[in-house]
């Protein structure tokens, strides 16, 4: 088994051919030229080439392959020194800016909780936020606008990691006189020919239109929308019906009209909530402690409130705290 090639080798070589003498280099790096002129002859014995033409009047020059070899040599060295900082990380307070994403209509339940409860476990870390689409925090992802993400587990392409939280079932929402109001639950069936307000946010109407397409039933879409809020405003108003997720504490609409919540029936697919970051990316030390405290925190729909998710008070928060350094698992090695 031939031997490995070692950094001390590569440090030389990369400081000799960047010094253009072996008496410049061996100042640089404190030590002989001999020792320099040797490491240099090992690394070349072990890759088998000549990488630097040692002549005393020109000195140092680089080989055709030394020329090829150096930017790799140089990126080896740079690795190294990123592993080197990355290890002495450990152990110290995440901090820093930490920008979240979270889909549209998950980020009125979770964001205002996550922004006064995380600063607590983690008062290093600034926490802000953007919202939108699946497909719009996945390009913000990608763009590097946003670290992390909250959003559900459709239409979740390659090159994003998913981690599921919690999953969640689609309920009913229908006009206060409605003729279906009056059942504790509703079957999909039972829709078939009435008016829909669709919920058109990415991947909500898919999802919905799928979900009612299960049932054998073509949904009458008068109205669609991706505001959440004129969704259920239109129910209130006897618009049409709709399906929803999310649920918020009162069954009123921004008016003060009344909107009743019905369970499905049917057997549905729950959808997952989850975190999502860039694949094949080293998440920083405050993106792997905000997705620790989520995995600890937020592990149910937040139906009614932040009092519904655990953990969801100040005292919960200061002791995930005391314990958020050993939450940094499924892939989330802090930087």
């Amino acid at each position: 088994m031939s031997e490995r090639i070692s950094l001390r080798q590569l440090d030389y070589f990369v400081t000799a051919a960047e010094a253009g003498t072996l008496t410049g280099a061996a100042r640089r790096l404190y030590v002989s030229p001999s020792a320099v002129s040797a490491g240099i002859g090992e690394l070349e014995h072990q890759v088998g080439v000549q990488l630097l033409l040692r002549a005393r009047a020109k000195g140092l020059t680089l080989t055709a392959a030394g020329r090829v070899f150096l930017p790799q040599a140089k990126a080896l060295l740079t690795s190294s020194e990123e592993l080197r900082e990355s290890v002495q990380e450990v152990g110290r307070r995440p901090s820093g800016r930490l920008v979240i994403g979270c889909f549209t209509t998950l980020a009125p339940f979770l964001v205002p909780w996550l922004m006064e409860e995380f600063p607590l476990a983690h008062p290093a870390v600034t926490l802000d936020f953007v919202e939108g689409s699946v497909t719009t925090l996945q390009r913000l992802l990608r763009e590097g606008r946003c670290e992390v993400t909250l959003l559900y587990g459709v239409d979740v392409e390659d090159d994003i990691t998913f981690d599921r939280l919690y999953s969640v079932e689609p309920h009913v929402l229908l006009p206060h006189r409605h003729p279906l109001a009056d059942h504790e639950r509703v079957r999909l069936a039972d829709l078939a020919g009435h008016d829909m307000v669709m919920l058109d946010v990415p991947p909500s109407r898919r999802y919905f239109s799928d979900v009612l397409a299960t049932a054998g039933i073509a949904p009458v879409v008068r109205h669609s929308t991706q505001s959440f809020e004129v969704v259920r405003s239109l129910v209130a108003r006897g618009t049409g019906y709709s399906l929803l997720i999310q649920r918020p504490a009162l069954d009123i609409s921004y008016e003060g009209r009344a909107v009743h919540t019905r369970r499905i029936a049917d057997r549905v697919d729950p959808l997952d909530v989850g975190l999502a970051r860039l694949a094949g990316t080293q998440p920083t030390r405050r993106a792997a402690a905000f997705a620790s405290f989520c995995r600890t925190n937020v592990t149910r729909p937040p139906q009614a409130g932040a009092a519904s998710l655990a953990g969801g008070t100040p005292e919960g928060s200061r002791r995930e705290a005391a314990s958020s350094h050993e939450g940094e698992d499924a892939g989330w090695v802090h930087a």
